[in-house]
């Protein structure tokens, strides 16, 4: 096995899968909770302290039951080139910056068997823009697109963003534009799946509807 490659008990993986991880399937994640996962009492004093919610104990718990993978997915995937077949990330693109969406998806490219399936999640910024022409609220319009309105200056705000990363967006899509990316990245055949449908033979566990009310789904292959 290649250093730094890990050895394959699925050709299908889930990247950036936080802590709804598919069943079955290679799950990555880059949240340093990840990480410190197999430390409970350590995240449980933390806890208790006030510096991290229930969420990263909540977290830890599903990273240590289904063996969630620690990766910087935008920096390349631990797998050979060629060995994965299906491929989902759901809510993970929008937080990669234009150069980190376009290298993470060569990595994506160059892991897959030809033929191999990529489907992509991410919110609506479609719907989000339609929803503000409807109530004209631009404080909930500039909320709901999560991109970070406050400093991080407490010491509890600084432990917190140990454990959850960074998690702002830093790129929005509409469905043109993740088709258009899709394409560029050389990926073919990208088009937009209504909810509940996919190209992907036996989809098995995998959440097909996953954050139905806020997402569009975009599925492409590789040539």
């Amino acid at each position: 096995m290649t250093p730094g490659k890990i050895i394959l008990t699925s050709k299908r993986a889930n990247i950036g899968c936080g802590a709804t991880p598919t069943i079955g399937w290679l799950n990555f994640d880059n949240s340093p909770t990840v990480r410190v996962a197999q430390y409970p009492r350590l995240i449980s004093l933390l806890n208790r302290a006030g510096l991290v919610d229930d969420s990263s104990i909540k977290f830890a718990a599903v990273v240590r039951e289904v063996g969630i993978i620690w990766v910087d997915a935008k920096k390349g995937l631990p797998v050979a080139s060629e060995s994965l077949e299906v491929i989902y990330s759901s809510h993970m693109l929008e937080h990669l910056d234009c150069d980190e969406a376009a290298e993470f998806l060569r990595g994506v490219y160059n892991a897959f068997r030809p033929g191999g399936i990529l489907r992509v999640a991410v919110p609506d910024l479609r719907r989000i823009i339609e929803e503000y022409l409807i109530d004209r609220d631009a404080d909930h319009f500039f909320g709901s697109l999560n991109i970070r309105a406050h400093s991080i200056r407490t010491l509890q705000q600084k432990v917190r963003f140990l454990f959850t990363g960074d998690r702002d967006h830093r790129w929005m899509y509409d469905h043109a534009s993740l088709v258009r990316l899709l394409l560029r990245s050389g990926f073919i055949d990208a088009q937009v799946m209504p909810p509940g449908k996919t190209i992907i033979p036996d989809p098995g566990p995998l959440n097909l509807s996953e954050r139905v009310d806020e997402s569009l789904y975009v599925e492409a292959r590789k040539g």
